[in-house]
């Protein structure tokens, strides 16, 4: 896999190992001991995902809105009910 760098690598290689990949749009994936454990990607990227996490919120909040889901309550109760669980 072309995007992955191990630790070993990104500690001879440095930062310009990440810029080559992420350079190509792709994400770099950090291994550790032959397990991936970190993704690193350009700041449009991550702002990307961002926005579609939030516009996924907004339709979800639709969603239950339509089917009537909701519950309206004073802000004491809400934190009474939410600090409950």
């Amino acid at each position: 896999m072309g995007n992955v760098v191990t630790a070993n690598e990104l500690k001879t290689k440095g930062i310009a190992r990440i810029d080559e990949i992420t350079s190509k749009g792709d994400e770099a994936i950090i291994s550790v001991r032959g397990k991936q454990r970190y993704v690193v990607m350009t700041i449009e990227q991550y702002n990307y995902l961002r926005e579609c996490e939030l516009e996924a919120a907004i339709v979800e909040t639709h969603r239950d809105l339509d089917r009537g889901d909701t519950i309206q309550e004073s802000v004491e109760a809400h934190m009474q009910r939410i600090t409950r669980a």
